[in-house]
């Protein structure tokens, strides 16, 4: 495996200095015996409190699909988004639930984990660290001036899942929540997504999640007193060589994001099949 990939000076040049200290304090953190240490944390720890919080609610479907792949090669989970723990459950299921050697990586806008302490202790608290590279021309409120920044990570995101034994990249293609009510509903999934497997050639999981909500108290008590079942249903590694096979162009980007979500949609009516009829108004609540 190459060293990993760092900023030229060019491209931290576009960062303030507090962006500048996160970003290599989190980058410092997700590298060789750092990294280790923390997923032995995120394993322990972070998926323990999990699953003592969801453990009566949690049905999982799919497991074998993701025990199929190889696992000397990184895995693209691709997931809906719904709620902010959507991607802590999923950790949580396979550190809970296969023995393989992992470590996590979550791809997030820098806005907010990147540009004041309460983000970077949520990363900690929350993602021990695993809550990177951050990209910050995103969203409503994107910040070009930070392009040059984006393309280094957009490097070093294709470098992850590239190479590495374990590496687990969990990624949502809509790149925003969506509050829609209904849980079988999606956003249009954005380019990054494409030109990050047309580049890495990544091993592609489709996910879909379910019953999560943003209240985490809530969330915490439904598991005793009731709550919506959280379902997290893995599909089949998916079949990219024809996009792969394409020119390196935007249009091609579309078309394996559209892809992509079609498979998790797909997910979702064999959700719908099982659970359609249980949902209630809160399935999806919003804060």
């Amino acid at each position: 495996m190459r060293e990993p990939l760092v900023p030229s000076a060019e491209e931290l040049a576009v960062l303030s200095p507090f962006e500048r200290f996160a970003f290599r304090l989190t980058h410092r953190m997700n590298l060789g015996r750092w990294k280790r240490f923390w997923t032995w944390c995120q394993n322990f720890f972070g998926a323990g409190w999990i699953h003592i919080s969801t453990y009566n609610l949690m049905r999982v479907y799919g497991l074998e699909n993701v025990e199929a792949v190889d696992h000397t090669r990184p895995i693209l989970l691709v997931a809906n988004h719904r709620s902010f723990f959507d991607m802590y459950v999923v950790s949580t299921t396979l550190f809970r639930k296969t023995k393989w050697q992992k470590q996590l990586f979550f791809p997030v806008r820098g806005r907010f984990y990147y540009q004041n302490p309460i983000g970077m202790l949520v990363n900690l608290i929350m993602g021990w660290w695993s809550m990177y590279p951050p990209f910050f021309v995103t969203g409503k409120n994107p910040m070009p001036e930070k392009r040059a920044f984006d393309k280094y990570s957009m490097r070093r995101l294709a470098q992850l899942s590239r190479e590495g034994a374990g590496n687990v990249i969990g990624f949502h293609p809509e790149g925003t929540r969506n509050k829609n009510n209904d849980p079988y509903s999606f956003l249009r999934p954005q380019p990054g997504l494409g030109k990050l497997i047309k580049e890495a050639n990544p091993q592609v999981i489709p996910v879909f999640v379910a019953g999560l909500g943003n209240n985490l108290a809530k969330q915490v008590l439904g598991n005793w007193f009731g709550g919506d079942k959280i379902r997290i249903h893995f599909g089949a590694q998916l079949d990219l060589s024809e996009f792969i096979a394409k020119r390196d162009h935007v249009r091609t980007y579309k078309e394996i994001g559209e892809f992509v979500m079609g498979k998790i949609g797909e997910l979702g009516e064999t959700d719908r099949a099982l659970y359609g009829n249980e949902l209630t108004t809160e399935d999806a609540e919003e804060i």
